[in-house]
Parts: C-alpha cells; sequence; structure tokens
C-alpha cells in the first residue's frame, strides 16, 4: 500500500511536472519586460529597465540597472542627476542641455475652453464637454482642452530661472498624442536650440491630416523655424549627429497616410541642403542611429521577409555640380529574430534590443563588422528554461493572383507530425503592421502554440517586409486580396496531415478583428471557431463614429458618401450577417475610440438574433489594448475556455 502511495505521488508530481513544462498565462505574466534606456557617453555601460507585472496588485514593478558592456557586471542604478529648484509640478520629458545651462520639459497648459464651467463659471459642479470641432476624442482620451507644451528654463546655482512656454497659445501638443514620448523634443548638440515635433493643426484639420513638422527653436532669440516645411506627411523622431552637422528625422511623404513609406531624411544645418537616404531602399525605416564615428553613416532597423533588422546606410549630401553616389545601405544581421530597438553604440557594436517568437526582448550586442550577436541580459532565462519551446518555420504559399506568400508556422511543444491538431489562423491588425518576429503579451504564438494549437500567420497584403507595393495594396481593398492571402494560407497548411480541418479557427485583433468578421461571411465552412478583438463590423457606422479621419479615409477610399462605395458594400463584414453560423468570441475595450464599442455590440447583437453561440467580453476600462494584468489574465482565460469548448 505504502508502495502504491509513494507511486501514485510520484505520477502526480511527473503529472504536475509536465503541466508547468510549457507556457501558460500565468507564467506569461511573470515574465520580466526589459526596457533598454541608453548607453552611457563613454560607451562603457548600458542602462535598462525591467518591469514585472504584480498580478495581485495588478500593477507593475519597475527597477533599473547598469551593466558593463564588456564584464557582465549588473547594478542596481540612480540617476545621479543634480536636484533643481523651480521646477513646476506635473512635468515631464525632462532633459539638460550638453553645456548644462539650459532645461527643456514639457507640461500640460489649458488653451481651449471645452467643459461648461469654462463657459459657466456659476455651474462648477457640472459634468458637460461643448465642441464645435473634430478631434473631439483621440485613442483613449476625450479632448479637455490642455494641451502638451515645451518650456525651457536657464539653470542658474541650482535653480530654474526664467521658465518660458516655447508654444505660447497653441492648441498644439508636443510629444504627439496618442504615442509620443521623450524622442519628439530634444536639445541641438551645441545646446544653442531645441528640437521639437507637433502638428500645427488643431480641430477638423487635426482630425483629416498627419502633416507633423520639425520645428527648431532658437534658444537666444527666441524664434521657431519649419525644418521640415513643404513635407506634407508625418515627420518624426529627430537626431542630431554627433558633431552637430547634421539633422535627420523619419519621414512620410503623403498626408493622410499613417502607414507610407519611412524614409531617413538629413538636412545639413544651417542650409537648405538635404537628402532622403533611404528612398531607393524598397521597404520602411522603423527606428535609426547616427554612428559615433561619422556623421555620414546611419544605423537603422527596418522590416525584411517577416523579421526586423539591423541595417546601415552610409550616404553623402548633395552639392552644386559634383556627381554624388547614390547611398550604399547594407544589411548587418540576419536570422529569424526582430532589432526591435536601437539604444545606442559602444565601440564597433550596437547595443539593441531583440525577440523572436518563443522569447520576449533581452538586451544584445551586435557586431558591426559582421553582425555576430550576443546576448547581454538574462532576465528570463530561468523561465524559458524550464519550459519547453515552440518550433517556428517560415513558409512560402502561392496566392490567388500568383503572388509569394510568406506565412509563419508555430507548432506545439513536443510536435509529432503524426497525430492531428487544431489550427489557428491569426490575422493581424494595423492593418499595415509587421507579421515579424515580435513577442507579445497578449497575441502570444508560444502561448497558444503550447496549448496545443498550431498557429498559421500569414504575412498577408499589408505587411511591410515585402516591398512598398505589397504593404501599400491593402489601402481600400480591406476584403479583397488580403481576405484571400488568409484563405490561401489556411487551405495550404491544412493539406498538411497534421492539421486537423474540422477543428480550425480563425482569432484577431483591429483589422484582425474586422478579418475575423469578414471571414464570418465568406469562410464557407471552414472554420469552427472565431475571436475577434476590437475589430471593425460595419465599415459605415465606423467611418461616422472613430476619431483618427484621415485613417479611415485612406484605407476606406473614402467617405461612405463619396468615391469608393465597395468598401462599405462589398467589404462590409455587416453585409454577410445572413451567412454567419460559426461560433464566435467577441472582445472590446470601452475606451477604444480607434474601433469604439458599438462595432462589438452591433456584432453581438447579430449574433445573438442569428441564434448563434457567442459570447461578449467588455473590458470598460481598457482601449484598444489590455493593460492591466488582472484583465489580460481575464482576456486570456476566456480566450482559452473559448477554443476548449469550440475545437477541443
Amino acid at each position: 500500500m505504502k508502495k502504491q502511495i509513494l507511486l501514485l505521488a510520484s505520477a502526480m508530481i511527473s503529472l504536475s511536472a509536465l503541466a508547468q513544462d510549457v507556457m501558460t498565462p500565468e507564467l506569461l505574466w511573470k515574465l520580466g519586460r526589459v526596457s533598454a534606456e541608453e548607453v552611457t557617453a563613454d560607451g562603457k555601460n548600458v542602462i535598462y529597465s525591467v518591469s514585472i507585472p504584480n498580478v495581485d496588485a495588478n500593477k507593475s514593478a519597475k527597477k533599473t540597472f547598469s551593466m558593463d558592456i564588456t564584464y557582465g557586471v549588473v547594478k542596481p542604478f540612480e540617476t545621479n542627476e543634480t536636484k533643481l529648484d523651480g521646477l513646476p509640478e506635473g512635468i515631464d520629458n525632462k532633459r539638460i542641455s550638453a553645456d548644462g545651462k539650459y532645461i527643456l520639459f514639457t507640461k500640460d497648459v489649458k488653451v481651449e475652453k471645452i467643459a461648461g464651467s469654462d463657459f459657466y463659471s456659476d455651474l462648477p459642479k457640472s459634468n458637460v464637454k461643448i465642441y464645435d470641432q473634430l478631434n473631439y476624442r483621440h485613442w483613449d482620451e476625450y479632448e479637455d482642452g490642455n494641451y502638451s507644451h515645451v518650456f525651457i528654463g536657464k539653470i542658474e546655482n541650482g535653480k530654474v530661472a526664467d521658465v518660458k512656454d516655447i508654444m505660447p497659445g497653441k492648441a498644439f501638443d508636443c510629444p504627439q498624442k496618442p504615442h509620443g514620448g521623450s524622442e519628439d523634443v530634444i536639445f541641438a548638440t551645441d545646446s544653442k536650440s531645441i528640437v521639437y515635433v507637433t502638428k500645427q493643426k488643431t480641430g477638423t484639420a487635426y482630425a483629416t491630416s498627419t502633416n507633423t513638422d520639425i520645428l527648431q527653436y532658437d534658444i537666444a532669440t527666441g524664434t521657431t523655424k519649419n525644418l521640415s516645411e513643404n513635407m506634407m506627411g508625418y515627420d518624426m523622431a529627430p537626431q542630431f549627429s554627433k558633431d552637430g552637422k547634421y539633422i535627420a528625422w523619419l519621414s512620410m511623404n503623403r498626408d493622410g497616410f499613417e502607414a507610407d513609406k519611412n524614409d531617413i531624411h538629413v538636412l545639413e544645418l544651417g542650409t537648405t541642403n538635404s537628402t532622403n537616404i533611404t528612398q531607393g531602399w524598397d521597404e520602411s525605416v522603423t527606428g535609426f542611429k547616427f554612428s559615433n564615428e561619422s556623421a555620414n553613416k546611419i544605423f537603422f532597423t527596418g522590416y525584411v521577409n517577416g523579421t526586423e533588422q539591423l541595417l546601415q546606410a552610409t550616404f553623402a549630401m548633395p552639392a552644386p555640380n559634383i556627381r554624388i553616389r547614390k547611398p550604399e545601405i547594407k544589411q548587418i544581421t540576419e536570422g529569424q529574430f526582430d532589432i526591435n530597438a536601437l539604444v545606442g553604440q559602444a565601440a564597433n557594436s550596437m547595443i539593441v534590443s531583440r525577440s523572436d517568437m518563443n522569447h520576449a526582448s533581452e538586451i544584445y550586442s551586435v557586431d558591426l563588422s559582421n553582425g555576430n550577436m550576443k546576448q547581454l541580459t538574462h532576465v528570463n532565462d530561468n523561465i524559458y528554461n524550464s519550459i519547453q519551446l515552440s518550433k517556428v518555420e517560415s513558409k512560402w504559399y502561392t496566392t490567388t493572383d500568383g503572388k509569394k506568400l510568406q506565412t509563419w508556422v508555430i507548432y506545439p511543444p513536443n510536435f509529432d507530425a503524426s497525430k492531428k491538431y487544431p489550427t489557428l489562423l491569426y490575422c493581424q491588425g494595423g492593418p499595415q503592421s509587421a507579421l515579424s518576429q515580435f513577442y507579445s503579451f497578449r497575441w502570444n504564438f508560444q502561448l497558444m502554440a503550447a496549448q496545443g494549437y498550431i498557429v498559421v500567420a500569414p504575412n498577408r497584403r499589408g505587411m511591410p517586409g515585402h516591398g512598398t507595393k505589397w504593404n501599400e495594396q491593402i489601402s481600400g481593398d480591406w476584403g479583397g486580396q488580403s481576405i484571400q492571402d488568409y484563405l490561401t494560407a489556411i487551405d495550404s497548411v491544412s493539406k498538411e496531415g497534421y492539421v486537423d480541418v474540422n477543428r480550425r479557427g480563425a482569432v484577431g485583433a483591429s483589422y484582425g478583428g474586422y478579418s475575423v468578421f469578414m471571414l464570418a461571411g465568406v469562410h464557407n465552412n471552414r472554420f469552427k471557431s472565431f475571436i475577434a478583438h476590437d475589430g471593425v463590423y460595419d465599415t459605415k457606422s465606423w467611418y461616422g463614429t472613430t476619431e483618427e479621419m484621415w485613417f479611415a479615409k485612406w484605407d476606406m477610399g473614402g467617405a461612405p458618401w463619396e468615391l469608393n462605395p465597395t468598401s462599405y458594400t462589398k467589404f462590409n463584414p455587416s453585409e454577410y450577417i445572413n451567412k454567419w453560423t460559426t461560433p464566435i468570441l467577441i472582445y472590446q475595450g470601452g475606451k477604444d475610440y480607434r474601433t469604439p464599442e458599438g462595432q462589438a455590440q452591433q456584432a453581438f447583437n447579430a449574433a445573438q438574433l442569428h441564434n448563434i453561440k457567442s459570447r461578449l467580453v467588455y473590458l470598460p476600462e481598457e482601449n484598444h489594448w489590455v493593460m492591466a494584468a488582472q484583465n489580460a489574465l481575464v482576456w486570456q482565460r476566456e480566450f482559452y475556455k473559448w477554443l476548449n469548448e469550440t475545437l477541443k
């Protein structure tokens, strides 16, 4: 009997160990989120932070460290910045000039009357907002009349004096909302000026344009110059070369196209001499750094065949009567990973952040002469070393129009080709977001595969990394070739004997949610389950309720009353509701103003009234994403509970 108990206990321990040797939602939320901050001026140390979610407290704890790049010694890091008197409360994005004489920061300033009490002082307890123009809400906030402005002050004897708003009275923001940060405002190398990014438009003009500007404020004269005048698309992320000779920034060409090709524009300071150094490269730049050694060399990241890589551009500025060779672009790294951030240069290495579908971001050094990489941080090694990882393959299929479609296929740990597996088609959002080797803490392929699913993730039309024509083709064609690309991918993978064609599902968020709604009406019984998060269900009502009107107009090909009715008829998921028969789970954030909650409500109501098994998971405090730890775990648990109900 005792022997039997020991055997039973041993078996239970083995089963417990087996149950814990793959990724789970709870384990995913124990991973440290590594964020590289900077390389120190001497190039010897990298400063980085690690944020670890505390599910019980429903928030994260962040710690900052300094690592010796050569020897790997890690120490807690605390800023030693001088305490300055005279700084106001509620400031962000603080920077001190290289000569130590000036400080800049950003702070909200009340510019416009919006609240009822702004107009009627005798009604201070009223809860009313009054608008005369568009842009009354953006991302997850309603406009309240406050705008983030850039301030400058002198530093004198440990005090801040002569603080000045360099954007007085302007209803403009710096940093740009909703996702701009400290990269939007910097001192010049010589400490004589401030360069900042803003969109010089308000109201309806703001909501219908992507035209941001790079402005240079001269500290001595108080004058401002527009460096990107007559450049009509997004201009952002300015940087100075180390010698102060050049300034460069990321630039898109067309107003209204938020996913236009992103190029590096270089301007010789004090002149009108400028050049687009990546114009001849048929991809979009995601980030860049000037070389420490040469102002005529820039390192940058961009997408290449479903990955994000480090590249180098060597260039010469144009000059009168001199024939200038085209910029030389060289790819430095190559592999099944993403270089998702450039931190800084240390001697002949670039310090970067790197991820893949099996690993969250860690910090690496890249040898700039040969692309060899060395992992510097090992924050999550103990977790990854305790679980089985997924096999990830890149496959290529022929589309219905004869093109080559790259598709990531992620297999469950301990995959056995002699068995049959339920299979998920993953539909990426954007619609022009890259489907690369990213590591998401919500749409996590490692986690999906660990629950026993094969994941099929196609780089359908609209994805960067396959040329600008491929990237742009989805605009105005949401329900066209990209949907056919999805069907090509799932049909092609389904020819393999290990795919259980009776247990296939399709999942996705944002444009991926739209794709799920669209597939629900045209899939011809391929799928047994659907999951859509913050998706567009009815393109007409979405156009009338979303906030970034430039995006809606460009990607729909016009307003419902204008040029392109196809987006509102043939490519409108709500037009196919009578063909819906498949169970569907719908998620929706209450503060998602990009894809407002009415879209999910319409889809759920329609599914219920058609007697389709359906579920609505409503997250009232979340926006287009899910940020709170406990909300995220509910999201994950409902996700896999639904799949267990409909595919297992």
